[in-house]
């Protein structure tokens, strides 16, 4: 049995834009997982297309749960293929990617087709499809809800990470980060909770005097 996903994404940059960003997008601080990136081999057909094919090695942190079932040195990293064909006339790029480690406990195909956006030829629309499988016997749907889950995750964190490497190519500004982000949502929090914790304080103060 296979889990199946689809989604749509939209970058407010050209083709040609998103298409050297993909090649440029790592490091980015929504990639820290990517540890290396490596090209197994590349070529331009007679039809002027470029095909590549590269390997990734990703770390990939198991949940508890499943770190029983992987070698202890394969429980924190991964290795995936990526493929990819650029076709400058039809203006479409097309990857695919799988993972090649625990393939057996489970498999993630992802395919993506980038093209220009029919309602406005200065974006880039992206379908993105996904298959999640596995054959551990009596923890299928668990390791592929698991897997659903991380990938909607990944597929966030890719977004961002082209968007901040769009904006650093066009010379703008980029967005804030993840870390950043949180690290402020972080001391507020922290903030409000030692406001609260001296308003109890000062409660309890005053109740002795009462």
């Amino acid at each position: 049995m296979v889990k199946y996903f689809c989604c749509a994404g939209l970058l407010k940059s050209s083709w040609d834009q998103v298409c050297i960003a993909f090649w440029q997008r790592y490091p980015n601080p929504y990639s820290n997982h990517v540890l290396t990136e490596d090209i197994i081999f590349r070529e331009v057909t007679p039809a002027n297309c470029l095909i590549s094919r590269r390997l990734l090695t990703k770390t990939s942190r198991a949940p508890r749960w499943m770190e029983r079932y992987l070698p202890k040195q394969m429980a924190s990293s991964a290795y995936v293929i990526e493929d990819s064909i650029v076709d400058p006339q039809k203006r479409t790029m097309t990857t695919l990617t799988w993972n090649i480690s625990h393939a057996r406990l489970m498999s993630v195909e992802e395919r993506c087709e980038y093209q220009i956006n029919p309602e406005n030829g200065s974006w880039t629309e992206i379908k993105r499809e996904a298959w999640i499988s596995s054959n551990v016997y009596g923890l299928t749907r668990a390791i592929q809800e698991f897997g659903l889950a991380r990938f909607k995750t990944s597929v966030t964190k890719t977004m961002k990470g082209f968007e901040y490497v769009l904006a650093k190519m066009q010379g703008e500004t980029p967005s804030r980060t993840l870390a950043e982000t949180a690290t402020e949502r972080a001391r507020e929090t922290a903030l409000a909770a030692k406001e609260k914790a001296k308003d109890l304080a000062s409660q309890a103060q005053k109740k002795q005097y009462v």
